[in-house]
């Protein structure tokens, strides 16, 4: 028998080892004892499983499904529903939010309703109080042309002279050829003694604006010194405007004029009276107030 070697390590298992896994063996039993002993208080149990199942879908087997479908733990993906789930976990904490923007936009709802009732409102009083100004505009426009009226016939013009009026102005209207020639602009010299009554009927009433209008009838004209009817119109009304202001004090910043030329017919031209009523020259007693 060979002798043994005193470098060789002892056979088995160390000494600490045993002693170690004895200790293990008496904890186990210790747990183990202790889990036998203690009671679970199943309503509590219950009351967790239901939280829990609420939230997240426990099963009994311990598996878990996003919304209905197949279980994930079967190994189907229900990535498609994940969104969702994602979105419903936040609902809750969202509900309070949502209330509060809806709540704010009722009251912006509430104001823009104000403020659309305050401008249908100011529409309303706008509209009333110019229905109200042309309707006084009206009133006065008719007592001036009652006065020019009996001033004309004071004057013997009434056959030579129309007078009308609208809410914005009074109408003097005079026939084309008791002023001019068939195809001129030079006053007739009949008609300068017309002019010079108009001019002091125009110094006393006319407090706003006076505007002089030439019209003639649709028959065409071409001649060396007018190219048609727009030219023609307008001198007939420049030569009225000239003769207006050179013989009477009238303001002439205060008087305009201006061609019309067949435009603005009153009558039918296929007649000689219609186109005989469309040749004549308008002047126009603006109200002060406008």
């Amino acid at each position: 028998m060979g002798k043994k070697k005193e470098d060789d390590p002892p056979a088995g298992a160390p000494a600490w080892m045993a002693t170690f896994s004895d200790l293990m063996n008496l904890l186990l039993c210790f747990f183990v004892l202790l889990f036998s002993m203690s009671t679970i208080d199943e309503a509590k149990l219950n009351e967790l499983i239901a939280s829990m199942n609420s939230s997240f879908s426990i099963f009994s087997a311990g598996a878990t499904s996003i919304g209905e479908g197949i279980l994930i733990s079967n190994g189907v993906s229900q990535l498609n529903d994940l969104a969702e789930y994602i979105n419903s976990m936040g609902a809750a904490e969202d509900s309070e939010t949502e209330s509060d923007n809806i709540n704010e936009y009722a009251a912006q709802d509430q104001v823009l309703d104000q403020d659309k009732e305050n401008t249908e409102s100011y529409e309303e009083t706008k509209e009333s109080i110019s229905d109200k100004m042309e309707e006084m505009n009206l009133q006065e426009n008719e007592q001036l042309a009652e006065m020019i009226s009996e001033a004309v016939a004071d004057s013997n013009m009434s056959d030579q002279i129309d007078v009308s009026f609208t809410s914005q102005y009074v109408l003097l209207t005079m026939k084309g050829a008791l002023l001019f020639d068939s195809g001129s602009d030079a006053l007739k010299k009949e008609s300068m003694g017309v002019l010079d009554k108009v001019a002091v009927i125009l110094e006393k009433y006319a407090e706003g604006e006076i505007e002089i209008n030439g019209h003639t009838d649709n028959v065409p004209i071409k001649s060396a010194r007018f190219a048609d009817n727009e030219e023609l119109s307008s001198a007939r009304a420049l030569s009225v405007f000239y003769y207006l202001v050179n013989n009477s004090t009238l303001d002439a910043t205060k008087i305009k004029h201006a061609g019309m030329g067949e435009r603005v017919p009153i009558a039918d031209n296929s007649t000689e009276e219609g186109r005989a009523k469309n040749r004549r020259v308008e002047i126009r007693i603006y109200n002060a107030s406008k």
